[in-house]
């Protein structure tokens, strides 16, 4: 064989071979039908992330936090997605619930135990992140609750995804409920580059708000779930030796409500006579503070700013009552 027929001989191998290579990472990316139609199995589309299903707060004292949550916000004890719960938990509404976690022996600097956010396919969205080179935990549903699945955000922040079946058909809400809405969470954040390609990127958490103390600071990073309108925040520039009590007031829980100052009032009938607020926020939103036994914030936010924010205007749609 001469020289030129060899190398046309060649390039026709490499042709071949790099097709079915090809043809290999297409098959690894579909299935197909009966028909023989290409069909995306999953792992190259994200499921949809509707809100937060949960936070998870560690305590100290089950009691007096049980207390702060049931007396003071009027929280239910049990119904709604509470079901299966091995932990105390208080349903918000018939989706949402706050749950407590006793604080394990190596105490840990964020007490934001966990935020969950809520999935329509919960395998499907675990093999996404795999997918995606993000190591993820194996898929539970221990104790006869919803199957979920945990893993850490790249700042080490416990996350998880859950997919609930059923609505909670038990779900009432009680006139001493001050907040009927969980609607964002937030923790301090180190690296917002690394953070955001996690969840902007490879989630597909949209910007909603940003701002800070001053107009060209950046202290506040909010961006929201891609298929709802709840939300986390980034806490920045925080210290590295943030107290327990700093870190108490930035990783933090909200609650919604169309009115802060009723809820305000309602506190202080339901005996909570401690709190920051109401007052007006660099976000435009009207809002107020309270503190559970130790010390973790829970922020108690009007749904739509009063006034125009400062440094950043808003680039989502607000939550709704």
């Amino acid at each position: 064989m001469k020289a030129a027929s060899i190398q046309q001989w060649l390039v026709g191998v490499g042709t071949i071979v790099a097709t079915a290579i090809g043809i290999g990472v297409i098959v690894a990316l579909f299935s197909f039908d009966s028909k023989g139609e290409a069909r995306d199995t999953g792992d190259s589309v994200r499921p949809k992330i509707t809100g937060i299903d949960h936070v998870r707060v560690y305590v100290s004292d089950v009691a007096k936090s049980r207390a702060f949550y049931a007396d003071s916000f009027g929280l239910p004890a049990s119904g709604g997605n509470c079901w299966g719960s091995t932990r105390p938990c208080f349903p918000v509404n018939a989706n949402q619930v706050v749950e407590l976690e006793r604080l394990p022996a190596n105490v840990p600097q964020n007490w934001l135990a966990e935020v969950g956010f809520a999935t329509d396919d919960v395998a499907g969205m675990r093999r996404y992140l795999v997918a995606h080179g993000i190591a993820a935990g194996a898929i539970s549903s221990g104790g006869g609750g919803a199957p979920h699945f945990e893993l850490r955000d790249p700042e080490g922040n416990r996350i998880a995804f859950v997919q609930r079946l059923a609505k909670a058909a038990d779900f009432k809400i009680s006139e001493k409920q001050v907040s009927t809405r969980l609607f964002h969470a937030g923790f301090v954040v180190k690296d917002i580059a690394g953070e955001n390609r996690f969840y902007r990127d490879i989630l597909g958490f949209r910007l909603y708000w940003y701002g800070g103390f001053k107009d060209k600071d950046i202290d506040w990073y909010e961006i929201q779930v891609p298929d709802g309108d709840n939300w986390i925040e980034y806490m920045l520039n925080i210290p590295a030796n943030a107290d327990h009590k700093e870190l108490g007031v930035q990783n933090h829980f909200s609650l919604g409500v169309k009115d802060a100052g009723a809820a305000a009032a309602q506190l202080r009938k339901q005996g909570l006579a401690k709190f920051d607020g109401p007052e007006v926020g660099r976000d435009g939103k009207n809002s107020l503070d309270a503190y559970d036994p130790d010390g973790t914030r829970v922020e108690v936010m009007e749904f739509t700013p009063r006034q125009t924010p400062c440094c950043h205007a808003y680039e989502a749609a607000h939550p709704v009552p």
